[in-house]
């Protein structure tokens, strides 16, 4: 019964994923309490590391009320390809984990009787995204 923002990262990401959370977190103050009906939910796509305990702690530092979402890593394989995120690891030593993970960077927007109805590309000002959803609401 809720809208539903969907964003597909890893919690050992550099930029991309904290950036999209403190947007999410802009997004929120600009719904007001309208946001008590929009879920944030951000997947990893690096289960083997991101635990649900870690996950947790993780979109906790931006807000407490953001779901962070793990499973099996073939489930959360299908889920990313169901949505056409690209995801790729690659090892690399100057990295603190010892690997990149290349992956989209969209956020999925899912309307409150399930049907995906918007994809925002990274970047999109928090107030227009916040604009989108109260159209949903």
């Amino acid at each position: 019964g809720n809208v539903v923002v969907l964003f597909f990262g890893y919690t050992n990401c550099p930029d991309i994923c904290p950036a999209t959370l403190l947007y999410y977190t802009r997004v929120k103050r600009e719904l007001g309490v309208l946001a008590e009906d929009v879920r944030f939910v951000f997947v990893t796509v690096d289960p083997e590391h991101d635990t649900p305990e870690h996950l947790e702690r993780f979109v906790g530092r931006f807000d407490p009320s953001f779901y962070g979402l793990t499973g099996d890593p073939d489930e959360i394989s299908q889920v990313a390809r169901d949505y056409g995120v690209y995801v790729e690891r690659m090892e690399d030593n100057t990295s603190p984990a010892g690997y990149w993970i290349v992956h989209g960077t969209l956020s999925y927007v899912i309307d409150s009787e399930g049907n995906l109805r918007l994809a925002h590309p990274f970047g999109v000002k928090p107030e227009h995204i916040a604009e989108d959803l109260r159209k949903l609401l």
